[in-house]
């Protein structure tokens, strides 16, 4: 069989696979190696093991209207008596005097008799939405104007009002329109998604994508310089930049497969847990491959530049703490303002820009869904969070959207391409800086 020529790309190739191996296969017969896997895995189950407890024990719906009680003591839950037209006050005005009587209904009944209506169509800035679901605004024995308590001549609606300035929708409800809607329902999928969000935000990509990178890359270069074991890689004809690549190669060759498994496990787990009309929960998919990804981007970032800190000082990683805290920084921030000037100066933000980009593209009708449940008021003003408000609060903190004011993809494209820029800039000063270093 004829021999290929030995060319200089066929040199490269051996040195690059030669110098990935090594790397490899250091890390993996390394205590510290599979301590550091194993910390970031225990640490981001503990989330999953709550996750799967609160899912699994499910939500308790309320009556948030009161409908379901019976006041008079008459055997007649009031929402039935409001619905025939009764007095819910009044024991001698129920259902059953009526010709012919009719027989009580389960309290049950008058428990999340409503759903969420709000829907968002056209472009006018005041519209009419919502839709009484269990008829007890339009058989309220009253007069039209307490039937239109939103004061748009429309009875028993729900008014979207969208203020001229910053965008933003306020939702004033007519009478007994939607006050009571499915809480368990609500606060599950709200819940599910703040989940996906939190875990791929705070565990992924900046517990695992920061701090992996700053335990075992750090040393990737500085130790063998220390241990006097990089005369044997310099060895033979070989560039320092290529040694610094490829030796960050063998980090990524250990840490990306990590991610992809822990990715597709949490995927699936959550799959099956999550609210879901069939047996799995496919529309989230999409979210959990940018939460691998970004994780997968971030780490080849932060594992160049704690690189370069380690070749800069011997105890590099003295250097890199102070930056991993301000990148926790800056993760909290996203969370609060993505679109701050700021985060355009850290790795995070453009990392999580990722997963923000996907939420946006496959739950392209949060913002409604954000809106139904912060604005709900479970029975009026003043009374305490309800389960719906707080699951909508929870979700409202982990969702952002993409910080360039473009599109879903759009931003998704850019912010890689920016991480891809940063990893190649940092490589350029690591081996600018490795080349002036004397090795011990």
């Amino acid at each position: 069989m004829q021999t290929k020529p030995n060319t200089i790309y066929r040199a490269l190739d051996r040195k690059a696979a030669a110098l990935t191996e090594f790397t490899m296969r250091q890390y993996r017969t390394k205590v510290s190696t599979w301590v550091v896997l194993g910390v970031g895995l225990v640490a981001i189950s503990l989330v999953m093991l709550i996750y799967i407890d609160v899912m699994a024990t499910g939500f308790e719906s309320v009556d948030n209207d009161g409908d379901s009680f019976d006041y008079d003591n008459d055997g007649y839950p009031n929402g039935q008596e409001l619905k025939l037209g009764t007095d819910p006050y009044m024991a001698d005005s129920n259902p059953g005097l009526l010709d012919p009587p009719v027989e009580p209904e389960p309290a049950s009944n008058y428990i999340d008799e409503d759903g969420f209506d709000i829907t968002l169509e056209g472009t006018s800035n005041l519209q009419s939405t919502g839709f009484d679901d269990d008829g007890d605004c339009y058989n309220y024995d009253g007069t039209s104007s307490r039937k239109d308590a939103n004061n748009n001549n429309i009875e028993c609606d729900v008014l979207l009002v969208q203020n001229r300035y910053t965008g933003e929708w306020e939702v004033v409800y007519d009478l007994n329109v939607d006050e009571d809607p499915d809480d368990a329902a609500y606060a599950a999928e709200a819940t599910h998604m703040a989940f996906v969000l939190g875990i791929g935000k705070m565990g992924f990509v900046l517990l695992l994508g920061l701090f992996l990178p700053l335990f075992l890359a750090t040393g990737l270069i500085r130790d063998e310089m220390s241990a006097g074991t990089m005369h044997f890689m310099l060895a033979k004809p070989i560039a320092r930049t290529e040694v610094f690549l490829y030796r960050i190669l063998g980090y990524l060759g250990i840490v990306w497969p990590y991610f992809i498994v822990l990715g597709v496990i949490f995927a699936t787990i959550s799959g099956f847990m999550g609210p879901s009309e069939g047996l799995f929960r496919f529309q989230d998919l999409g979210v959990w491959l940018a939460i691998v990804f970004a994780t997968m981007m971030a780490s080849f970032v932060y594992g160049m530049l704690f690189c370069t800190m380690g070749v800069m000082w011997r105890y590099g990683i003295v250097l890199a703490i102070p930056f991993a805290a301000w990148e926790l920084g800056m993760c909290l921030v996203s969370m609060g303002a993505p679109d701050a000037a700021i985060l355009r100066f850290s790795v995070i933000g453009w990392a999580l820009m990722i997963v923000d980009s996907a939420a946006v593209m496959v739950w392209p009708n949060m913002d409604m869904f954000l809106l139904q449940g912060t604005t709900f008021e479970d029975g009026g003003p003043g009374n305490f969070l309800s389960i719906i408000e707080s699951s909508a609060l929870a979700l409202d903190f982990f969702y952002s959207k993409p910080g360039t004011g473009s599109s879903g993809l759009a931003s998704s494209v850019i912010a890689t391409v920016v991480l891809l820029i940063q990893g190649a800039f940092l490589w350029f000063i690591g081996g600018a800086i490795f080349k002036g270093k004397e090795i011990e």
